[in-house]
Protein backbone atom coordinates (compact mmCIF):
# COMPACT_ATOMS: atom_id res chain seq x y z
CA UNK A 1 0.00 0.00 0.00
CA UNK A 2 1.55 3.52 -1.21
CA UNK A 3 1.90 5.85 1.48
CA UNK A 4 0.98 9.71 1.50
CA UNK A 5 3.90 12.19 1.86
CA UNK A 6 2.94 15.23 1.95
CA UNK A 7 5.34 17.59 0.16
CA UNK A 8 6.01 21.07 1.88
CA UNK A 9 5.17 24.35 -0.45
CA UNK A 10 8.67 24.29 -2.77
CA UNK A 11 11.01 27.39 -2.09
CA UNK A 12 13.33 25.57 -4.12
CA UNK A 13 16.67 27.79 -6.18
CA UNK A 14 16.75 27.52 -10.01
CA UNK A 15 19.14 28.03 -12.34
CA UNK A 16 19.45 28.32 -16.22
CA UNK A 17 22.86 27.72 -18.24
CA UNK A 18 23.15 26.49 -21.27
CA UNK A 19 19.59 25.68 -21.49
CA UNK A 20 19.82 23.10 -18.96
CA UNK A 21 17.73 24.29 -15.64
CA UNK A 22 19.64 23.49 -11.84
CA UNK A 23 18.14 23.25 -8.94
CA UNK A 24 20.00 23.79 -5.78
CA UNK A 25 20.54 20.72 -3.45
CA UNK A 26 21.03 22.06 0.36
CA UNK A 27 21.74 19.20 1.49
CA UNK A 28 25.11 19.08 -0.84
CA UNK A 29 25.52 22.77 -1.23
CA UNK A 30 25.79 23.08 -4.70
CA UNK A 31 23.30 23.32 -8.05
CA UNK A 32 22.19 20.03 -9.14
CA UNK A 33 20.77 19.64 -12.74
CA UNK A 34 17.25 19.06 -12.40
CA UNK A 35 15.77 16.14 -13.64
CA UNK A 36 12.62 14.71 -13.16
CA UNK A 37 14.41 11.91 -10.49
CA UNK A 38 16.01 14.85 -8.84
CA UNK A 39 12.74 16.67 -8.60
CA UNK A 40 11.22 13.56 -6.78
CA UNK A 41 14.54 13.68 -4.28
CA UNK A 42 14.34 17.31 -3.87
CA UNK A 43 11.06 17.31 -2.85
CA UNK A 44 10.98 13.71 -1.18
CA UNK A 45 13.95 15.27 1.39
CA UNK A 46 12.63 18.47 1.87
CA UNK A 47 9.18 16.68 3.05
CA UNK A 48 11.68 14.20 5.67
CA UNK A 49 13.36 17.69 6.75
CA UNK A 50 10.50 20.32 6.96
CA UNK A 51 7.33 18.22 7.28
CA UNK A 52 8.77 15.23 9.55
CA UNK A 53 11.66 17.01 11.40
CA UNK A 54 14.73 14.80 9.84
CA UNK A 55 17.88 16.11 10.92
CA UNK A 56 19.28 17.32 7.47
CA UNK A 57 22.99 17.03 8.89
CA UNK A 58 22.42 13.61 8.96
CA UNK A 59 21.35 13.14 5.37
CA UNK A 60 23.75 12.20 2.97
CA UNK A 61 22.69 12.41 -0.70
CA UNK A 62 24.46 10.03 -3.77
CA UNK A 63 27.23 8.43 -1.80
CA UNK A 64 29.28 5.53 -3.55
CA UNK A 65 28.91 1.82 -2.93
CA UNK A 66 30.62 -1.34 -4.28
CA UNK A 67 28.49 -3.94 -5.02
CA UNK A 68 29.81 -7.14 -6.53
CA UNK A 69 32.93 -5.47 -7.35
CA UNK A 70 30.44 -2.68 -9.10
CA UNK A 71 30.63 1.39 -8.11
CA UNK A 72 26.42 2.27 -7.50
CA UNK A 73 25.28 5.41 -5.94
CA UNK A 74 22.43 5.31 -3.50
CA UNK A 75 20.37 8.25 -3.61
CA UNK A 76 19.89 9.08 0.24
CA UNK A 77 20.59 7.83 3.20
CA UNK A 78 19.22 9.02 6.85
CA UNK A 79 21.95 7.68 9.68
CA UNK A 80 21.03 7.91 13.26
CA UNK A 81 23.14 10.11 15.57
CA UNK A 82 25.36 7.39 16.26
CA UNK A 83 26.01 7.65 12.53
CA UNK A 84 24.44 4.40 11.78
CA UNK A 85 22.28 3.88 8.39
CA UNK A 86 18.71 4.23 9.59
CA UNK A 87 16.88 4.76 6.27
CA UNK A 88 17.71 3.84 2.77
CA UNK A 89 16.04 6.60 0.24
CA UNK A 90 15.11 5.02 -3.46
CA UNK A 91 14.06 7.82 -5.61
CA UNK A 92 12.77 7.29 -9.51
CA UNK A 93 11.00 9.83 -11.66
CA UNK A 94 7.41 9.77 -11.69
CA UNK A 95 6.65 8.17 -14.84
CA UNK A 96 8.85 4.77 -13.84
CA UNK A 97 6.45 2.27 -12.28
CA UNK A 98 8.08 1.19 -9.08
CA UNK A 99 7.94 -2.56 -9.44
CA UNK A 100 9.46 -5.65 -8.23
CA UNK A 101 12.93 -4.70 -10.46
CA UNK A 102 12.95 -1.43 -8.46
CA UNK A 103 12.52 -3.08 -4.69
CA UNK A 104 15.59 -5.53 -5.63
CA UNK A 105 17.94 -2.91 -6.69
CA UNK A 106 16.98 -0.82 -3.41
CA UNK A 107 17.45 -3.98 -1.19
CA UNK A 108 20.69 -4.52 -3.24
CA UNK A 109 22.22 -1.58 -1.42
CA UNK A 110 20.11 -2.00 1.55
CA UNK A 111 22.59 -5.13 2.23
CA UNK A 112 25.72 -3.22 2.17
CA UNK A 113 23.93 -0.46 4.80
CA UNK A 114 21.60 -2.67 6.52
CA UNK A 115 19.12 0.20 7.61
CA UNK A 116 15.92 -1.04 9.99
CA UNK A 117 14.17 0.95 7.49
CA UNK A 118 14.00 1.57 3.28
CA UNK A 119 11.69 4.01 1.52
CA UNK A 120 11.13 3.75 -2.89
CA UNK A 121 8.95 6.91 -3.96
CA UNK A 122 8.52 8.02 -7.76
CA UNK A 123 6.94 11.62 -5.90
CA UNK A 124 3.13 9.74 -6.81
CA UNK A 125 3.55 6.57 -4.80
CA UNK A 126 5.64 5.98 -1.83
CA UNK A 127 6.55 2.31 -0.48
CA UNK A 128 8.23 2.18 2.88
CA UNK A 129 9.45 -1.15 5.01
CA UNK A 130 10.89 -1.85 7.87
CA UNK A 131 13.68 -4.60 7.49
CA UNK A 132 15.73 -6.72 9.59
CA UNK A 133 17.69 -10.17 9.50
CA UNK A 134 14.11 -11.93 9.99
CA UNK A 135 11.58 -9.59 9.05
CA UNK A 136 10.36 -7.75 6.01
CA UNK A 137 7.19 -5.30 6.60
CA UNK A 138 4.96 -2.84 4.45
CA UNK A 139 4.74 0.33 6.85
CA UNK A 140 1.68 2.73 6.34
CA UNK A 141 3.10 6.00 8.16
CA UNK A 142 6.57 7.15 8.05
CA UNK A 143 8.75 6.49 11.54
CA UNK A 144 9.54 9.69 13.89
CA UNK A 145 13.05 10.41 13.94
CA UNK A 146 12.84 10.99 17.58
CA UNK A 147 16.55 9.45 19.24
Amino acid sequence: MSLIIPFPEPDFKYRDTDGLRYIFDGLRKKYIRLSPEEWVRQNLLAALVRVFDYPAGLIAVEKELKINQLKRRYDAVVYDRERNPWMLIECKAPHIVLNEATLMQTLNYYRQLQCPYVLISNGQSNYLAAIDSQSFRWLDAVPAYNF
